[in-house]
């Protein structure tokens, strides 16, 4: 860890900062949604874009997760998590998806 990073981790004003963007990129869509600024499909894409931006926030400045804390394995375990859950939950979707579409039906009878 170099001598720049040292002690910044766990500071009041790192956590301070992480508290105003939580709360910035929460008031945000919360307007946007209560005020019907836009469309559905922009609001959507709007609240997703925000929601990706506060988990990274939180990662960053809560726990504390960068490529300088211990050695990047942190982050770099962080990353290979959600690309095993991301291929389980895909997998999973596109399995139900096929096997629904693929299954055979029993006919019905109509006596």
């Amino acid at each position: 860890m170099s001598a720049k990073h040292q002690g910044h981790e766990g500071s009041l004003t790192t956590y301070v900062v992480g508290v105003v963007l939580s709360i910035i990129l929460t008031v945000i869509p919360f307007y946007m949604v209560m005020n019907h600024s836009l469309s559905v499909g922009y609001l959507m894409a709007v609240v997703w874009t925000l929601a990706v931006i506060q988990i990274a926030i939180q990662a960053r400045f809560f726990l504390h997760l960068d490529r300088y804390s211990e050695g990047g394995w942190n982050l770099l375990s962080l990353w290979f998590t959600i690309m095993v859950v991301g291929i389980i939950v895909v997998g999973s979707l596109w399995i139900m998806t096929h096997l629904n579409m693929n299954t055979m039906s029993m006919p019905m009878n109509h006596s």
